[in-house]
């Protein structure tokens, strides 16, 4: 039996001789073995393509086989007005309406696909995603480093125009009494499960007596309207939303305590299963069409006002 002949080439000739390979590719070969879809430093996509003609023919992954079947699944938590909510004088997939809840048929019409709207609890809307379960989640959801870990996240669409993004709720008759997070070490505070919000007091509310997460946002206002807690930490804007909308609830947001967000986290974005980048390349594509028309704002502030006519 021969044996193979071993070539002993020093480093440096390696170096020169891999040079010379290069130089003998075809002129874009290397360029086309890079990524096509990245990640930004935060490690959230903010690049998008052209969805004016529907899904590419030769889109792959998760983006092509939204083209094969047809359909295209979208998680959300529809208690969280005016971007998801239900109108219960309607039927069917026409019952979720909302500001995410266009945007997510607006997807769908650019992909040329049908739309099924999938209600769940906010924690099994993060982990249905994370997991696969489902295509995209729409649902106001904030980027984390923790959420970008486990889901791909794409840019902001909805930037809120509060001066900060989470607060303290508590009873009006609590006024004098919970002035400052310091004023809650003897008390219990309350937030949604796997929310923003959830992390924003874990950060800044050092002590307290008891922390109850709860599965959805209107069981935190809920819980502190029935004095069984003291406060819960809530999206301000939303919080002062239902407050307005839902005159002689008793509820209040304490003065000059606000969370206030790094730049990167601020903004309301789709998630979808991670490494499926082509996908939210599409969805980015979208996002930059109602953001630069000022649809996506349109629809928030007309979703407000019927949401405040429905109460």
């Amino acid at each position: 039996m021969k044996r193979a002949k071993r070539w002993n080439i020093p480093g440096a000739a390696w170096a020169v001789l891999l040079a010379a390979l290069m130089a003998l590719m075809p002129l874009g070969m290397a360029e086309e073995e890079a990524p096509m879809y990245v990640r930004n430093e935060w490690n959230y996509v903010d690049g998008s393509m052209d969805v004016s003609g529907g899904i590419p023919e030769d889109a792959t992954g998760r983006l092509g086989r939204i083209r094969a079947l047809g359909r295209l699944t979208v998680a959300t938590e529809p208690y969280f007005p005016p971007q998801e909510f239900i109108d219960e004088g309607k039927a069917g997939q026409e019952r979720f309406v909302g500001a995410d809840m266009e945007l997510a048929r607006l997807i769908a019409e650019r992909m040329g696909v049908e739309l099924q709207i999938v209600p769940l609890e906010f924690t099994d809307v993060l982990s249905g995603v994370a997991d696969g379960k489902y295509d995209l989640a729409i649902s106001a959801l904030s980027f984390t480093s923790g959420r970008a870990a486990v889901m791909e996240m794409s840019k902001g669409y909805y930037f809120t125009h509060e001066p900060a993004s989470s607060g303290l709720v508590i009873r009006e008759a609590d006024a004098e009494k919970i002035r400052s997070v310091e004023d809650l070490s003897a008390r219990d505070i309350v937030a949604q499960s796997g929310s923003l919000q959830e992390s924003m007091a874990v950060e800044n509310i050092p002590f307290y007596r008891k922390f109850r997460r709860l599965p959805a946002v209107d069981d935190v206002f809920a819980t502190v309207m029935a004095d069984k807690a003291d406060a819960g930490i809530l999206d301000v804007e939303n919080a002062r939303a239902y407050i307005n909308n839902h005159p002689g609830c008793g509820l209040m947001i304490v003065p000059d305590v606000y969370f206030d967000l790094q730049p990167q986290f601020e903004g309301d974005r789709v998630a979808a299963p991670k490494g499926e980048l082509e996908l939210m390349y599409f969805v980015n594509g979208v996002i930059d069409e109602v953001v630069a028309s000022g649809q996506y704002d349109r629809w928030f502030e007309d979703y407000a006002r019927y949401d405040a006519a429905q109460h």
